[in-house]
Parts: C-alpha cells; sequence; structure tokens
C-alpha cells in the first residue's frame, strides 16, 4: 500500500489538532467546568496530547496505514 495524499482527512486532520491544541491551552476552566476540578487536571491535559497525536496521524494520512496494520494483525 503506497502513500496517497487526501484532502479531506487533512482538513479532518486540522480540525482534530485545533481541538486537541484548544484542549491542552485550555485544560484548567475545562476540567474545572466539565470534569471533577483539580483532581482531572492531568487527565484533560492527557486526552489533549492524545487528541493531538490523532490528529496529526490523521493529518498526514498515516492513519490508514495503521489501521490496515492492525487489521492484517488481527486477521491474517
Amino acid at each position: 500500500m503506497e502513500y496517497q495524499f487526501s484532502g479531506t482527512s487533512f482538513i479532518i486532520g486540522i480540525l482534530i489538532l485545533i481541538a486537541g491544541v484548544c484542549i491542552v491551552l485550555f485544560y484548567r476552566q475545562i476540567a474545572e467546568n466539565l470534569a471533577s476540578g483539580v483532581s482531572s487536571y492531568g487527565k484533560v491535559k492527557t486526552f489533549g496530547v492524545i487528541a493531538v497525536a490523532i490528529g496529526f496521524l490523521v493529518l498526514t494520512n498515516l492513519h490508514t496505514f495503521i489501521l490496515q496494520g492492525l487489521v492484517d494483525f488481527i486477521l491474517p
């Protein structure tokens, strides 16, 4: 399977990346209003960093390689 650029996955990846960056920047306000406060600061920040990583994978269209490898590993 060779790499192929996809404009749709690029735009979706940018949106996921922006959402993840916003979560990382405003993790205190998000944790205080949507989670259980100070005890969940680290969890919210971690979710933001994971969203940034997933957004970067979708942005570069590498998520298809990872998913294809996972499916090939599970279903030989």
